[in-house]
């Protein structure tokens, strides 16, 4: 357990608390103001849109202030791999993967999404489903 006391919630205060809830499995994320704790189990994919990060479950869509490189480095352990360099993808959430154009990949979520794979990332794609991480 960790207790923080502190005279205001300041933004970095903010930062320390989804810091360390993410090494829980949890991340927390905001829809309107209004901060919710996401269990990593439920988290679809990150992505970055113009300087904000966006958390993506099955049914909703949350914002976090934490950087693509904070979450690829907390969630490495929990399956998730960074498939573009702007997207985090959960592992546990792709129902297939097929190849696509000019090397890329497509993948298939359980919620029906599909995400493209970056032909970068192709091969680390190939370690991670071959258990080589």
């Amino acid at each position: 357990m960790l207790e923080i006391h502190c005279h205001t919630l300041s933004d970095e205060v903010k930062e320390i608390i989804a810091f360390v809830k993410s090494r829980n499995g949890q991340l927390t994320g905001t829809v309107d103001d209004t901060m919710y704790e996401i269990p990593v189990s439920d988290i679809y994919y990150i992505e970055a849109v113009e300087n904000k990060l966006f958390i993506y479950t099955k049914s909703k869509v949350y914002e976090t202030k934490q950087k693509l490189y904070e979450l690829e480095e907390i969630l490495k352990e929990k399956h998730f791999l960074k498939i573009s360099k702007s997207m985090l993808l959960n592992l546990m959430k792709v129902s297939s993967i097929k190849p696509s154009l000019n090397s890329r990949f497509i993948a298939v979520l359980y919620s029906g999404e599909q995400v493209i794979i970056s032909r970068k990332y192709v091969p680390e794609l190939k370690k991670a489903l071959k258990g080589d991480t």
